[in-house]
């Protein structure tokens, strides 16, 4: 009797170790479903972000020295747009980011508004040529730690167009 007793204790510790072990590898296992999930999204985020500061500047130099006023509006309406869709991805960044990568990012904004402001109006100087491309490359810095990516990054290009 104490022997089938035995038995059933250890088949009983067997199921409850079993069972604990199982339940602690898919909580881990879903853990890192999620994380994965979130950079993901962190990683499409900063993409977008950068490609529409990018088209924002780009467009508002095109628009600063365009002489053909048709040409000048177009540009002008495309800057417009891109600002537009970089207010969303920014919101979105500012949910999803680390706080480094969102200070990095409200730099950006503040000289991608001066050039902005500069296209508008003749009258307002631009920014010097590569401050809003030395911030971007800040919040991709502050990104690669926040995504954990290491290593050093490429040096990136110099001019956002005209």
């Amino acid at each position: 009797m104490i022997s089938q007793i035995v038995t059933l204790v250890g088949v009983l510790i067997g199921a409850l170790t079993s069972y604990l072990s199982t339940t602690v590898a898919e909580r881990a296992r879903h853990r890192r479903t999620l994380e994965t999930r979130w950079d993901e999204r962190k990683l499409n985020t900063y993409i977008e972000y950068a490609a529409v500061v990018k088209e924002a500047g780009r467009a508002a130099g095109r628009a600063r020295t365009e002489r053909d006023q048709e040409l000048r509006q177009q540009a002008l309406a495309e800057m417009d747009d891109a600002e537009q869709r970089r207010s969303l991805t920014f919101e979105a960044m500012a949910l999803l980011a680390a706080p480094s990568a969102i200070e990095a990012a409200h730099e950006v904004n503040r000289l991608l508004w001066k050039r902005l402001r500069a296209a508008r109006d003749p009258n307002t100087a631009p920014p010097p040529g590569t401050e809003l491309v030395d911030a971007l490359n800040a919040l991709h810095d502050q990104a690669r730690q926040d995504l954990g990516i290491t290593g050093r990054a490429p040096a990136a290009e110099r001019s956002l167009g005209p």
